[in-house]
């Protein structure tokens, strides 16, 4: 059985890009933050250092106009002379800047220092990254695991229609918070890998998304951004298939330990099943079928957007298709409702339906004479009831009764004057 994740290796996926937080920026002995306590755009004063990364710091502010906390982004001043670098994190806050969908971070400023350093305000949020939590808490229930990737993929497909692709999302990128009372509620993070189309960008910015280029965390990696081919939102989904597995079963889909082995096997190999990875758990019908599609290799063989990966998801834990309910055989149809088909128009109405009406069935059984014998045999055939014949029927019945009793009363007024 291949080891769970290790700190050593999550903090290597953190380490290679600028996460939150991701490992820290030393200062000098005895050299303390000089951002701590400076004011930001003359709104925002920043308290205290919150996460840190190769290429710059989060920092937790106060904006005492909005009585509010924000985490301000700051990349690291040694870097102005990189445009590339200084580029991405642009990119980031435009990019972030740009979606409005609740799970995702919401970028409020950017900007310059005196110093030339570049930042960038967003909403500041209270909680634990998805790589914390299943670390804390062990893997998740599969009700759990699909309510937070469903609205991550809702975050996503926002992006996606903007022609926005993530680029770089794994466990540490998407931040467990709450928000109006919601518990586990996911905030895509740290769009600063992020492709971004041509009418998204400025003259001027620099593009590094060339093909050719590799970019990314490689245990999250899909096939084609490892080749460094040009990437779609199906790029993300596949990352997306990965998470959920790690999710669930609190490790990988594959067993490597070194980068390169993790992008030769996201290139060649199948994930592992979720029933060989945690043999000992029962997993809901559908499960893995989602998921493997979400891991194909080809991306035409994946699902087109995010929402559909959302739906297929949703389905695992509360199908949609449910069985048609069974009909009743004829023989089996209320007898009320055999009177009311059978019953002329305009008396329907007035048609006898008792509380508790027996089956055709048992009429038919309890029926004596030749008519019994055609209904048992054919119980497609309604039984005839008394008093349900036609109406022209009834009136010649009628007509002919009261000719009978017309003339035994004039035959019983003549007997009477004869005997008188």
């Amino acid at each position: 059985m291949a080891p769970s994740i290790g700190p050593w290796r999550r903090w290597l996926r953190m380490a290679r890009g600028f996460g939150w937080p991701t490992g820290r920026v030393m200062y000098p002995r005895g050299v303390a933050d000089p951002y701590i306590g400076r004011d930001i755009a003359n709104q925002f004063k920043i308290l205290e250092k919150i996460g840190s990364g190769g290429m710059g710091a989060v920092y937790k502010a106060e904006q005492p106009e909005m009585r509010r906390f924000v985490a301000v982004k700051i990349l690291h001043p040694r870097y102005l002379s990189r445009p590339d670098l200084v580029s991405r994190f642009r990119r980031e806050a435009r990019a972030m800047s740009h979606l409005s969908h609740p799970n995702t971070a919401r970028v409020f400023l950017y900007g310059q220092l005196d110093d030339g350093a570049c930042y960038f305000v967003m909403e500041y949020l209270a909680g634990k990254n998805l790589a914390q939590t299943v670390r804390a808490e062990g893997p998740m229930e599969v009700g759990r695991a699909v309510d937070i990737m469903v609205q991550v993929c809702g975050a996503l497909e926002e992006a996606h229609k903007q022609g926005i692709v993530h680029r770089d999302l794994k466990p540490e990128n998407i931040f467990l918070t709450t928000q109006g009372g919601i518990s586990d509620y996911p905030k895509v993070l740290d769009f600063g890998l992020a492709k971004v189309t041509e009418r998204e960008m400025r003259p001027g910015s620099l593009i590094l998304t060339q093909e050719g280029m590799v970019f990314g965390t490689p245990e999250f990696m899909s096939p084609e951004q490892a080749r460094g081919e040009k990437l779609d939102g199906r790029s993300d989904i596949y990352s997306l298939g990965v998470i959920m597995y790690e999710l669930l079963t609190g490790k990988l889909p594959f067993d490597a330990n070194q980068p390169m082995e993790f992008i030769q096997k996201h290139i060649k190999e199948p994930p592992l099943p979720l029933t060989k990875r945690a043999p000992n758990r029962d997993w809901p019908p559908g499960l893995w079928e989602a998921l493997e599609r979400s891991l194909a290799k080809k991306p035409e063989q994946r699902y087109a957007t995010a929402n559909e990966f959302a739906a297929a998801l949703k389905n695992v834990i509360s199908p949609t298709s449910q069985p048609p309910a069974p009909s009743l055989p004829p023989a089996a149809t209320p007898i009320a409702a055999t009177v009311a088909s059978l019953a002329p128009q305009g008396m329907q109405a007035n048609a006898y339906q008792p509380s508790a009406a027996p089956p055709v069935a048992a009429v038919a059984s309890n029926a004596t004479g030749p008519q019994a014998a055609p209904s048992a045999m054919h119980p497609e055939t309604p039984p005839v009831v008394p008093g349900l014949a036609s109406t022209p029927k009834v009136a010649w019945l009628v007509l002919g009764l009261g000719a009978l009793l017309a003339l035994l009363g004039t035959a019983a007024l003549v007997i009477a004057i004869l005997l008188h």
